[in-house]
């Protein structure tokens, strides 16, 4: 069945769906930028991030199931960190892990016409990569300025896996949850490579699963911590993954 439907719905990604999450894209960010100077970026990321990463899902269509949702605890803030298997991940975890998420990313992307603005004002965080000392910085002074019931997303495995499997882990994430001493929150998503394989085009339907699993506690540990929290987050990000991927 899906051979037969491959081609027909391959003209609908490019007539329609492309189409259509380009204009969402503009109108979700124009309405993040406008209600972060009203309102407040809180309200502009939960209302207009998490509709714009469902709607571009729903327009696919992906069908996504969550587990172990009862461990993001809107109240407290977190370093969530996920494996990466497809840009749908962004889309899954964005629009279905409730937290206000923040992603850290590459200064050049505050650069993007309208993207970057908007990335701005929701209080996404623009780093240096190769500068640790601002990086940390950056992430510390958004902790301060935006409060309780953050999620600053990394994928420690720094790019998206061409075949599934879980690649090698940077360490960024688990400094950071060091020390900010707040918890890290692994998630794992699966399904999305079957949407959207890395380094494709290539859409189709599908359902996707994202597993939200307990944090992991960083008050009181130390760098010297690192190799054990970096052990203890991979192995219940693969937890939540099929055996094959991990």
């Amino acid at each position: 069945m899906k051979k037969i439907l491959y081609w027909p719905y391959q003209l609908y990604v490019w007539l329609v769906l492309i189409p259509l999450a380009a204009l969402i894209s503009l109108v979700c960010s124009t309405g993040a930028i406008v209600s972060a100077y009203l309102v407040s970026p809180h309200f502009a990321s939960r209302v207009f991030g998490t509709t714009w990463a469902r709607l571009i899902a729903w327009s696919t269509p992906v069908v996504v199931d969550v587990q172990g949702a009862e461990n993001a605890e809107r109240d407290r803030s977190y370093i969530v960190v996920s494996n990466h298997q497809s840009m749908y991940d962004i889309f899954v975890v964005y629009g279905w892990l409730s937290l206000d998420l923040k992603w850290v990313m590459k200064k050049e992307l505050r650069k993007v016409p309208g993207i970057g603005l908007g990335c701005e004002k929701v209080g996404h965080i623009f780093v240096d990569r190769r500068n640790h000392a601002q990086a940390s910085q950056a992430i510390n002074d958004a902790l301060q300025r935006l409060g309780d019931g953050i999620g600053i997303l990394f994928f420690p495995e720094g790019t998206r896996s061409p075949d599934g499997h879980l690649l090698p882990f940077k360490k960024g994430a688990f400094h950071t949850a060091i020390e900010q001493q707040i918890p890290l929150l692994p998630v794992s998503v699966s399904g999305t490579r079957d949407i959207m394989p890395a380094g494709s085009m290539r859409i189709f339907p599908g359902k996707a699963r994202l597993s939200v699993h307990p944090a992991i506690e960083t008050a009181g540990m130390t760098h010297d911590d690192l190799p054990e929290l970096l052990r203890r987050s991979r192995e219940a990000i693969a937890s939540g993954l099929p055996a094959m991927s991990c």
